[in-house]
C-alpha cells in the first residue's frame, strides 16, 4: 500500500478491525451519503476517521445520535461548544495534543483559527446539522 494523505483520503474503521482508505473528500453532503451507503450494514458500528484544516468558526452545528465522536486538536487552537440539553453551552479549549468527546446525542459546534487542523473519529450514521 502506498502513503496517503488522511486530509485528502479519510479512513473507515469496521467491524472485526478492518480499516479501509475512502474516496477523495470532495467536503459536500453527496460524500457523505455515499460514504454512509458504502457501509450502511455495518449500522453504527463504523467510524470515519478524518482529519480537517479550519481557517474559521464552524458556520453550522452538528449532533452524532448513534455514538461518541473524539476530537483530537493536532495545530492551532480550537474552542468546541458543547450544548447541553437545556441549551447551556460549555466551551472547551483545545490546544495540540488536546482531546475531547462529544458524547453521543449532544450538539456541538467550534471556533477555529487559522490554520487549526484537528482530528476526528466519528460515528456518522444519523449526524444533523443546524444553522448557527
Amino acid at each position: 500500500m502506498q502513503p496517503f494523505a488522511l486530509s485528502i483520503n479519510p479512513i473507515h474503521l469496521g467491524p472485526a478491525g478492518k480499516a479501509e482508505v475512502e474516496p477523495e473528500f470532495t467536503g459536500d453532503m453527496a460524500w457523505y451519503e455515499a460514504y454512509l451507503a458504502r457501509h450502511a450494514d455495518e449500522g453504527a458500528e463504523g467510524r470515519l476517521v478524518s482529519l480537517f484544516t479550519f481557517s474559521e468558526p464552524w458556520p453550522m452545528w452538528e449532533m452524532h445520535p448513534n455514538g461518541d465522536e473524539v476530537i483530537l486538536c493536532v495545530s492551532g487552537a480550537m474552542t468546541l461548544i458543547q450544548e447541553a440539553s437545556d441549551g447551556s453551552a460549555t466551551p472547551i479549549d483545545l490546544m495540540p495534543g488536546d482531546c475531547a468527546i462529544n458524547p453521543a446525542g449532544t450538539w456541538h459546534t467550534a471556533d477555529a483559527g487559522s490554520g487549526t487542523t484537528a482530528l476526528f473519529i466519528t460515528t456518522g450514521k444519523g449526524t444533523q446539522h443546524r444553522a448557527r
